[in-house]
């Protein structure tokens, strides 16, 4: 929401939506995003309960979804697509990112893997509908020194480097 309020510039124009924590649902959602919006980028954002960094995860994994969603449910075959590859880079060089990208204040760390469960499932249905061209950042919850306000003004940093690429 911060970072509706920021923008990312004049030229880029930036949606935001909040994803259902609920397989099915969000990934009917992020097909909408690829068929409607067609993005030249789309960015996911996730919670990172456990964490005091950020994360920026470079591939989605397709297999592995045992744990059930809010609504209880877990995906056919426990997979995201049931012919996709076992996994997808993003287009987006994480690593290069993660080397030269800093954010005074948090740790910025780089990782291959998303956690199975609708973060996951999320970024790699984004990365197959969208050939690759899909990012996601694990952020850590909001805390005294981790406000609305700072997280904004990071992601605004990462994604504009992203962009970049």
């Amino acid at each position: 929401q911060e970072l509706s309020k920021r923008g990312l510039g004049e030229n880029i124009d930036l949606q935001v939506m909040q994803l259902p924590v609920v397989y099915q649902k969000a990934k009917e959602q992020v097909i909408k995003i690829w068929t409607t919006l067609q993005p030249l980028l789309t960015v996911h954002v996730g919670l990172a309960s456990s964490t005091t960094v950020i994360i920026l995860e470079q591939c989605g994994k397709n297999k592995g979804y045992q744990d059930r969603d809010a609504c209880g449910f877990h995906p056919e075959g426990a997979c995201c697509v049931l012919d996709g590859p076992e996994k997808i880079e993003s287009t987006i060089n994480m690593k290069t990112l993660w080397k030269n990208v800093s954010v005074e204040g948090i740790d910025i760390i780089f990782s291959r893997d998303a956690g199975r469960y609708i973060c996951d499932y999320t970024y790699y249905t984004s990365l197959y509908y969208g050939n690759g061209r899909a990012a996601f950042i694990h952020v850590p919850p909001l805390s005294k020194s981790v406000t609305a306000d700072f997280l904004g003004k990071a992601l605004q940093t990462i994604i504009l480097a992203m962009l970049e690429q």
